[in-house]
């Protein structure tokens, strides 16, 4: 696919100067949505300041929201798990409020397709190529220029993200952003067990055992100093702020703050989408173990499902 895409960049030449004038159409758009969130103050529900520019969903528009409300000491960001940076929670930071910025990913065909593109040289972007786990992150963090204060971490890498942020040590975040696995639940604080080579797919045929709960995610959050303050719509964004810096946005229990997700993505054993939804995702791998972050003991998926019905 991506040679026939380059083909016919290269017989519409005209199609990147389109794409571009969409991109800053869609900036100032943005804008005027910024000013009226400005403008109402502190809401109860994140959602409300949701708009999306380069998120997959409405991230952009909560962080927006969120850098108004938190003092934020440096403009900087760090996200991983970023595939070709299209859609990503903090592009629209580095596009349209000039941050500077690290994005990993364990691919190099994206990290090459990222520095190939017209707005990196505009930018001050690093881009990196780098599978992260536990053991790497504070060395990749700090040998590409990363430490002490930062606005915005994002985590998204669809598997050890809890382990990951766990962690975590040489940056001191103001915002932290992690996907949550919204099928396991809002009662148990369970992740993946941590596996260095962890694959989505390979783990398991359906792609929906990955990651970690909004309540696991709280727990570590408490224990690193950050108040959960909200999801996205979508189900699948937690929005953390340390403490220190939380101030009259509203603060939120795992429970008040779960969203459950609506995407019916998974798969059968041949690979082809089965749009399995609500709890029959669960149900569909229920005799997978888990790890209980609280009782630090693993547990059978099966359990969570007996809980969460």
């Amino acid at each position: 696919m991506k040679h026939v895409l380059q083909r016919y960049y290269a017989i519409h030449p005209g199609y990147a100067g389109l794409q571009r004038s969409l991109e800053e159409a869609k900036v100032l758009a943005a804008r005027v949505l910024t000013k009226q969130m400005i403008q109402q103050g502190v809401v109860s529900d994140l959602s409300a300041a949701e708009f999306r520019v380069f998120s997959q969903f409405g991230e952009d528009g909560i962080i927006q929201y969120l850098i108004q409300q938190v003092p934020i000491a440096r403009k900087t960001f760090v996200e991983f798990g970023v595939g070709k940076y299209s859609e990503a929670n903090t592009k629209y930071l580095l596009v349209n409020d000039n941050w500077r910025g690290l994005v990993m990913d364990g691919d190099p065909y994206y990290v090459n397709y990222i520095q190939k593109d017209p707005f990196f040289w505009r930018t001050d972007l690093k881009a990196v190529s780098a599978f992260v786990n536990r053991d790497n992150i504070n060395q990749l963090l700090e040998e590409n220029g990363f430490s002490g204060d930062l606005g915005i971490l994002s985590i998204d890498i669809d598997g050890n993200d809890y382990w990951i942020w766990e962690s975590i040590q040489v940056v001191n975040p103001a915002i932290v952003v992690v996907e949550y696995n919204s099928v396991f639940g809002r009662k148990r604080a369970i992740t993946i067990p941590y596996d260095p080579a962890f694959d989505r797919y390979a783990a398991h045929f359906s792609g929906l055992y990955w990651g970690a709960s909004i309540k696991a995610l709280c727990v570590v959050a408490e224990r690193k100093g950050y108040q959960f303050v909200g999801s996205n719509s979508a189900g699948n964004n937690a929005f953390f702020v340390r403490s220190d810096l939380v101030g009259d946005l509203k603060v939120h229990t795992a429970d008040s703050g779960y969203v459950e997700s609506k995407f019916r993505d998974s798969r059968d054993v041949r690979g082809r989408l089965n749009f399995l939804a609500g709890k029959d995702r669960l149900r569909e791998i229920r005799g997978l173990e888990v790890f209980d972050v609280e009782r630090n003991e693993t547990i059978q998926l099966a359990e969570v499902q007996a809980e969460e019905t």
